[in-house]
């Protein structure tokens, strides 16, 4: 069942959203090759908390960690690790999830460390850029795949791809409610959008093939080529007006 939010639902998901955010704003000033990925969890952590927000992903579905931290070739669920440095060059998805007054914000950002390559800034370009194409279908009456579609055919026209095996996902007062929202697909199927409805549209976005692998700490997914993966997200709601998004500082 896809739930539709009142407004004063949707305000207490902003309220979420505006700490994640700004958890990534944190993360943003730490992010300097040296720094480990448990050091940057822990900075989300301590953020999120004295805000009064509980970080959503430690314990769910048993993740051991606060925040994601998906380094290179890794495409989502990363998990922070004293013991991983950034490196120049690198590039890190790090994904947010905020639980405040039991609603969710969920969001997620692909950081440059240091200078990286032409190429690579291209990739974080397109990926963002995607993202925006694809909140930009999240309007009345327009259908689910729609907003698939637009991510998938601007990714593909710059000559990245888009994982398939992972998908956004409705939120609210769950991290992951109904529907899905694949990053692919034709326009014009699934459920008509509603006002009220809040999505978390995120594509993941590699610089080779689509295709994924999971490693055997059974969260981390990488690419298969060990090509490299760029992660965007927000969580937006649909209106009778434009979309809305609810994950902004």
């Amino acid at each position: 069942v896809i739930t539709c939010k009142s407004q004063r639902e949707l305000a207490y998901m902003k309220d979420a959203g505006r700490i994640a955010a700004r958890a990534h704003e944190e993360l943003g000033k730490a992010i300097r090759p040296g720094v480990t990925t448990k050091e940057l969890d822990e900075i989300a952590a301590d953020f999120i908390i004295s805000r009064g927000g509980r970080p959503a992903f430690k314990g769910l579905y048993d993740f051991p960690a606060n925040i994601c931290t998906s380094i290179n070739e890794e495409v989502v669920h990363g998990i922070p690790s004293p013991y991983r440095r950034l490196q120049e060059g690198d590039i890190i998805s790090i994904d947010i999830g905020v639980e405040l007054n039991g609603y969710f914000g969920d969001c997620a950002r692909t950081f440059p460390v240091g200078d990286v390559s032409e190429a690579t800034r291209e990739l974080l370009r397109v990926a963002e850029e995607a993202l925006y194409r694809g909140i930009a279908e999240a309007r009345v009456g327009r259908r689910l795949s729609d907003i698939s579609h637009a991510i998938q055919s601007y990714v593909e026209a710059h000559g990245f791809s888009v994982v398939r095996e992972f998908v956004g996902h409705g939120i609210g007062t769950s991290m992951h409610e109904e529907p899905q929202v694949p990053n692919f697909g034709p326009p014009g199927r699934g459920p008509r959008l509603k006002p009220g409805m809040t999505l978390a549209i995120e594509p993941m976005v590699n610089m080779g093939t689509h295709e994924v692998v999971t490693l055997d700490d059974n969260w981390t997914v990488v690419t298969k080529d060990l090509s490299l993966s760029a992660h965007f997200e927000h969580t937006v709601a649909v209106t009778n007006g434009r979309p809305e998004i609810l994950t902004l500082p």
